[in-house]
């Protein structure tokens, strides 16, 4: 086992890890190109530099279970497109909504509902073939789409049990079942809070893609070369569905069950159809933004072993003295801002405790600030284009494309779907659980 160091004994770790975590993060604004290799650099330089060990980096920090369901998804959503099917779909969408306005609603109500039962990154990725064919045919950028898809499925992660990790953290912390997202101690549950704040964004969402409410024509109709990587598909959204049942920590089995149905792809594509060189589907894969997730995935390790965001609890906990309001509103706060640059689940982790004490100190129950800090945790991430798993994906899958989206424009999507969502479901918590 790696060391784990303590801030009293050795702070020039502590402060080495915040200047790596500030320098990589800046770099990755101002070079977005050479993210991968500033997020790698930054992993090594925490190891080389003793903050963290070689075993801690690879065997606790690197999520291996993201990683091999992204890798193994991006496999399996290659096939889909590679079959025509979301050809076959985008036109559906358009024949049904007779607009490009309502196809692009459609598709990002229907990401919120898959976020409610996969992992986020998986549904951006099976949903992206569906977006890319649609923009082409209308012939418009998917990129504020392809964004507004992201900020959708991380929103909705965050309604069941089974939608994200954070979500599950929480609910073995309070030890939750399914249904009490639903409906918890005779009281509206976090399900209800999430979709007020899905109301409110998607009102947002439409603002900003009002400009594509022109009516569509004249597409022509496609035909799949195969429903091979459709059921492919379907068996990935089944077996994530249920995995939490089997591995409820979210640890290994979605991205085991992911890279089997690749593999099985792989070797039905190289029997079978054969549209393209199989070492073309592979080289074709987003490898820039897998190394980049995984440098980041250190990065963040570096930050929490080094103690800093323990250190943020313990300020939070000392302003906001026995206010019921300012509490809330502060650790709402700052969940959404640190999320936009932390992943959730370490903070997540470091903020529990805290909001705890402060629902002892405030004298109220401790689901109003423990809800309040999931939600803002999760939402706040939609923020910055570095804030989640899915907005990483989604700007990897626009830059393979030749459409990159910068820091700022994501921004100019992201806050005011953020600050839409956050108020509406912090409005609905205030309401149901102060009391």
């Amino acid at each position: 086992m790696g060391h784990a160091p303590d801030f009293k004994l050795r702070p020039d770790m502590h402060i080495m890890a915040l200047i790596i975590f500030i320098l990589a993060y800046v770099l990755f604004v101002l070079l977005p190109r050479k993210r991968a290799l500033t997020a790698c650099i930054g992993a090594v330089a925490l190891v080389l530099s003793g903050v963290i060990s070689w075993r801690h980096a690879l065997y606790e920090h690197i999520n291996w279970n993201v990683v091999a369901l992204f890798f193994g998804t991006l496999i399996l959503a290659e096939l889909f497109m590679q079959s025509r099917m979301p050809a076959v779909m985008a036109e559906a969408l358009i024949r049904r909504t007779r607009t490009l306005w309502g196809a692009m609603m459609g598709l990002c109500v229907l990401s919120s509902f898959l976020s409610m039962f996969l992992e986020n990154v998986a549904v951006v990725l099976l949903v992206a073939p569906v977006v890319l064919s649609l923009c082409e045919r209308a012939g418009v950028s998917p990129a504020r789409l392809l964004i507004l898809i992201a900020v959708s499925s991380n929103l909705q992660g965050t309604a069941t049990l089974i939608g994200d990790p954070p979500s599950m953290i929480l609910a073995g912390h309070m030890r939750m079942t399914f249904n009490d997202f639903f409906i918890y101690h005779g009281r509206p549950g976090l399900f209800f809070a999430v979709q007020a704040g899905a109301l409110a964004s998607f009102v947002v969402a439409g603002r900003l893609l009002w400009a594509h409410r022109r009516p569509v024509e004249g597409i022509a109709v496609e035909r799949p070369r195969s429903l091979i990587p459709t059921w492919l598909l379907i068996a990935l959204v089944v077996g994530l569905s249920l995995s939490s049942i089997f591995d409820r920590d979210f640890k290994w089995l979605a991205g085991a069950w992911t890279l089997a149905l690749a593999a099985i792809g792989l070797m039905w594509y190289r029997l079978g159809p054969h549209w393209a060189a199989v070492r073309d589907v592979i080289r074709l894969l987003d490898w820039d933004t897998t190394f980049f997730l995984m440098g980041v995935f250190v990065l963040v390790g570096g930050l929490t072993e080094s103690g800093w965001l323990e250190r943020l609890a313990g300020v939070m906990s000392v302003g906001v003295g026995n206010s019921r309001v300012s509490a809330f509103l502060l650790l709402m706060a700052v969940a959404v801002l640190v999320s936009g640059f932390v992943d959730n689940v370490p903070f997540l982790l470091a903020m529990i405790p805290v909001a705890k004490q402060l629902a002892r100190n405030i004298g109220g129950p401790p689901e109003f600030l423990l809800f309040g800090l999931l939600i803002g945790a999760c939402v706040g991430g939609n923020i910055t284009p570095i804030g989640a798993s899915a907005n990483i994906v989604t700007i990897g899958l626009l830059r393979k494309r030749g459409e990159p989206v910068g820091f700022w424009p994501f921004l100019r999507v992201g806050i005011p779907f953020t600050l839409a969502a956050v108020t509406a479901a912090a409005a609905f918590l205030w309401i149901f659980w102060s009391q």
